[in-house]
Order: C-alpha cells, then structure tokens, then sequence
C-alpha cells in the first residue's frame, strides 16, 4: 500500500448543492479522494429534508469506489459556513463543482468561489466537467509565475500528477518583459528577438531548477514540457490550458501582502471569470 505521505491531500471537503448535476458531482468528487487516498467530508449548506437525505444516499449507492466520507448538514451564509467547517476539520482541499450553463456556475464560481479562494486557509479545486464515466487526466498544465509559492505548487502538482495517474505537465511561465523595444526596422527586431530569447532562457532555467527538486518518484513516469508565454497573467495561461485542452489547470493562490495581494488576486480573476478547465489553486498551509 503506498505510504499516505506521497498523497498530495489527506482530507477533502466537497460543498455540494442539489443541482441537476449533483450525482456526476459526488462521483467525481469520490473518485478524485480515492485517488488522493483522503478522507472525504460532504458538506451541504441548507435545511435537511428526508427527500434530499434519499437522494444522496440513493446516489452513494451507486457509486463504485467510496472513500472514508461522513455527511454534514449546515444552514447559513455558504461563504462563511464552508470557509469556517474547512478551518475547524483542517481540510486540505476544498471542492466546488458547477457548470457553465447553468445558474449554479454563478453561485459558486461567482462570489462564493472568489471569497473562499481568498479566504480559505486550504487550497480549492473547481470542477467544471464532473462525469459519472471515468475520464483521464492526461494532461496537466501549472503555472511558472516567479512568486515564492510557486516552487511548492510545482512540487504538489507533480504529486497530484501521480495520484491521477497524468501522462504529461506543461510548466507554462508567463513573461512580462520590463523593457518592451519598439521594432522599427530589422535591427530593432533583432534586438527584440535577442531580448525575448534571453527572457526565456532564464525562466526555463530558472522553472528546471525547481523541477529537478522533485523527486524521481514523481517524474520517472511523466513527460515534462516547459513553455514561455508573452502576455497577460491568468489570461495567457487560461488559453493556452484551453487550445491544448488542458485536463487540469493548476495555479498558486492568491498571497494577502500589499499591492502584490491585488495585483495577482487580479490575475486569477481572469481565470476564474471563464474557466477553461478544471482548477486546482494551491495554497501551501503554515
């Protein structure tokens, strides 16, 4: 039995709402903690009724693979409910599920999912294509950004990669030169192409030496990549997680220091606002 210490999560929360895809939720939700080895807590926020009750139980039934779970029921404000049950039980993750088109995708991936994105003291997941079918996940694409997390959140993404059993991780760095030339003429291009070149040689060295940090029981079975992107933060990495279609996007969270707190708290906006895929926002705890 593999030691629960290379799992990336030991205790998952899932707030679930009793929505037209509420069974593709907890199956999916079942089957990522069973990956991850982690106790699973089903959180409700709203009164309990025997019909809601027989639903759930109904649906539990059906599922092939459970995790330990227990089944809470919660009423008041879902932001401060959620966020306070995650803090009291220590949960490692967080899970919140919807879709697009449907009314519910506001509800949590509105304002509840960008307070308890910031709020919460754990890292949260977005599942925006939950499936009762089992669905790989392949490919795996992480943020590279140059902020103090993001060694722990390439870290935890490869140990999250081998849980899910992934094939690939794409470690995309966002670049933002601090000096734009003007190209005007074929020296200045050049003298772009050449600064552009130097940028991306950095990162990548820069992005390889914390890769090679990781442990062979991590990488041994995974292709790695690394990619450069000019543009803008949050919505350069969204679209390229989406013209690859990308399994799973993984991001830092957002930091509560200063001016660096609201300018990449922006960042993520973007990627919140149009989801291009399943969300895993890491939050390393203290």
């Amino acid at each position: 039995m593999e030691d629960r210490k290379t799992f990336p999560f030991q205790s998952l929360c899932f707030g679930f709402a009793y929505s037209p895809n509420l069974k593709a939720n907890i199956v999916e939700v079942c089957r990522l903690a069973v990956s991850f080895g982690a106790q699973l807590e089903l959180v409700h926020v709203g009164n309990k009724t025997e019909k809601k009750q027989q639903i759930l139980e109904d649906i539990l039934g059906e599922v092939p693979q459970k995790p330990k779970f227990e089944v809470h029921w919660k009423e008041g404000d879902p932001t401060e409910v959620i966020l306070h049950f995650c803090e009291s039980l220590d949960v490692d993750l967080l899970v919140l599920g919807a879709l697009q088109k449907e009314n519910l995708y506001k509800f949590y991936v509105g304002s509840i999912a960008r307070n308890l994105t910031r709020k919460v003291h754990c890292s949260v997941m977005l599942m925006i294509k939950p499936s009762i079918e089992a669905h790989p996940t392949n490919h795996i694409v992480v943020n590279g950004l140059e902020a103090a997390q993001t060694p722990d959140t390439i870290h935890k993404s490869f140990r999250v990669a081998h849980a899910l059993q992934s094939k690939q991780i794409t470690v995309v760095e966002e670049i933002q030169p601090e000096k734009m030339v003007n190209v005007d003429d074929d020296r200045s291009l050049r003298k772009a192409v050449l600064m552009k070149e130097r940028i991306r040689t950095k990162e990548y060295q820069r992005v390889d030496n914390i890769i090679q940090t990781v442990s062979d029981t991590y990488t041994k079975d995974i292709r790695i990549k690394t990619q450069s992107i000019f543009g803008k933060r949050g919505y350069s990495i969204g679209h390229y997680a989406q013209v690859v279609r990308a399994d799973l996007l993984i991001m830092n969270a957002p930091i509560k220091t200063g001016w660096w707190d609201r300018i990449f708290t922006r960042d993520l906006e973007y990627i919140l606002s149009g989801l291009p895929t399943d969300v895993l926002i890491i939050r390393a705890k203290n």
